[in-house]
């Protein structure tokens, strides 16, 4: 790992420095995500071993948050899940165009517009804001992945956030976020989440895509999403 560090160190060029760190990050993060807590170690066990995780802020979505009565898992409160498909979405709002990269919004204030343009209640919805992981799980490896260039990305970050959890969501298609088969193929029955039907973890999440848990669950690539609890500005 030294080796490593210090080629990216020394690297002269800005590209080759990003590209080593991907490719030291591409393999050596699978190996720490194998690793207990008590196994994560280096040299001869004096220092913790440590790999960072580069989260990116992706944007915001309103919700209109519910736990279904069908939705028999007892642990969990509410479901805060990122998909659309039981944590409901406050509008289709793709339909507007007015979202970005990440097929989400810049800012709350950009979700209020469009609220209003189209006559859409935002009472009693939930403000949440992601961040992503910057790689996605194609069944096999951890890879970089490009958000979509057509559309402006500027996300404005929050000032206060609580953290709520971590989210595993597919992208089969390559926009827009699709499954949270934690909450839509009631995988958290079967896999250990909060109240929020999330991973307590970025490790817990990573782990558990790695490790094949959603290999019966909707297709993938793979993305983990930090989801953030924001008030309405």
């Amino acid at each position: 790992m030294n080796f490593i560090n210090a080629y990216i160190t020394t690297a002269s060029h800005e590209a080759a420095r990003t590209a080593l760190a991907r490719i030291a990050k591409s393999v050596l993060t699978p190996v720490y995500a194998s690793l207990s807590s008590d196994d994560r170690i280096s040299g001869f066990g004096r220092e913790p071993f440590k790999l960072s995780v580069e989260m990116i802020p992706a944007g915001y979505l309103a919700k209109r948050v519910q736990k279904p009565e069908r939705f028999q898992i007892d642990n969990v409160v509410d479901v805060f899940s990122v998909s659309g498909c039981i944590n409901e979405n406050f509008a289709d709002y793709i339909e507007y165009w007015k979202h970005n990269g990440y097929w989400l919004f810049d800012s709350p204030e950009i979700i209020r517009a469009v609220a209003q343009e189209n006559s859409i209640q935002l009472e009693g919805t939930s403000l949440f804001y992601y961040e992503v992981y910057e790689m996605e799980f194609d069944g096999q490896n951890w890879c970089p992945y490009q958000v979509e260039p057509s559309f402006q990305t500027n996300v404005s970050q929050p000032v206060d956030k609580t953290l709520a959890g971590f989210d595993a969501v597919t992208f089969f298609a390559k926009n827009a976020p699709e499954c949270s088969p934690l909450s839509c193929n009631g995988m958290a029955k079967q896999i250990r989440t909060n109240e929020h039907c999330l991973f307590a973890s970025f490790d817990e999440a990573y782990r558990n895509v790695t490790d094949g848990a959603f290999g019966q669950a909707e297709p993938g690539p793979y993305r983990i999403f930090a989801v953030y609890s924001v008030a309405w500005p």
